[in-house]
């Protein structure tokens, strides 16, 4: 009986340990994604964030998604997607390189929307009369976009 509840003891004391270890593992641990956006502030309201260099030549798909992009993303997202200072992201930036924004979190956003959560533009609303398919050839172009810019 006194084994038993030695073992059990043991047990216990090894789970708490355990418990403890994991809980000083994640209070050391930074959480989330670790790029941070550009200081913008030297920047005029409405400008461009970021320079883009243009590839030669875009694939067909790309080309489709270059049209779909002047149509409905860059009013806000800017020329290229350079984006526009005061009011949208870039998206050729290191932050929605494809490891860590995949072409569904494009979908996701353009169709749902998304809250704020790299730069302090505020949410982004969905985006009206796109369907799945015109998300995906702008996805194509930012990521020929992002691939001429050093961001793969």
């Amino acid at each position: 009986m006194i084994k038993s509840g030695y073992l059990i003891g043991g047990v216990l004391l090894l789970g708490v340990a355990l418990i403890g270890w994991k809980v000083m593992q994640s209070a050391t641990t930074p959480q989330g994604h670790s790029m941070a956006p550009p200081d913008t502030r030297a920047i005029a309201e409405g400008s461009p964030i970021v320079e883009v260099q243009l590839p030669t030549e875009l694939s067909e798909n790309a080309s489709i998604g270059k049209q779909v992009f002047d149509a409905k993303c860059s009013t806000c997202h800017g020329i290229n997607a350079a984006g526009q200072n005061g009011v949208a992201p870039p998206l050729v930036h290191k932050i929605y390189e494809p490891g860590h924004h995949s072409d569904a979190a494009f979908v996701n956003a353009a169709q749902n929307g998304v809250g704020s959560h790299h730069w302090d533009f505020g949410d982004m609303p969905p985006v009206k009369g796109l369907t799945r398919a015109e998300i995906l050839y702008v996805a194509t172009y930012v990521r020929e976009l992002q691939r001429e810019n050093g961001i793969n």
